[in-house]
């Protein structure tokens, strides 16, 4: 773990890998559902419009955009749907989830309250994939 909070190297690796395995099966068991591609297409960047708390400061936005970007409520949410007989649903789940993965693939990690660019994957440098490791000084 770098000095900023962010895991670094093959920890980071494994995190990245693991986003790509979790849209991998997000998008598989998305096309057995039999729903619109149409609606995945739609729906896969929805959660970033969380990144619009950040108008209103860093706190905020890092809470309201690490809710969103976690896998917990997408779990629970699945769990209640199938708790309460509405697995019709999981469609919308499995899309979180994959949004979640890709995100995750591509290097952007859950906010710190500090600054947007702050990740538990690295601090992200203009653009997906580029992460850089600085210790805040």
């Amino acid at each position: 773990m770098s000095s900023n909070g962010a895991v670094s190297g093959s920890v980071r690796n494994w995190l990245r890998t693991e986003g790509i395995a979790v849209v991998a099966l997000a998008v598989v068991l998305y096309a057995k559902s039999g729903r619109s591609w149409w609606i995945f297409a739609a729906l896969l960047l929805a959660p970033d419009l969380f990144m619009l708390f950040y108008l209103i400061n860093a706190k905020v936005g890092a809470l309201a955009y690490n809710v969103v970007h976690s896998y917990v409520f997408p779990l629970i949410a699945a769990a209640l749907m199938l708790i309460f007989d509405r697995a019709g649903l999981l469609p919308y789940v499995l899309i979180w989830v994959a949004h979640i993965g890709m995100d995750r693939s591509l290097g952007y990690g859950l906010k710190y309250k500090t600054a947007f660019a702050r990740t538990h994957l690295g601090e992200l440098n203009s653009g997906p994939g580029r992460l850089v490791n600085h210790s805040e000084g």
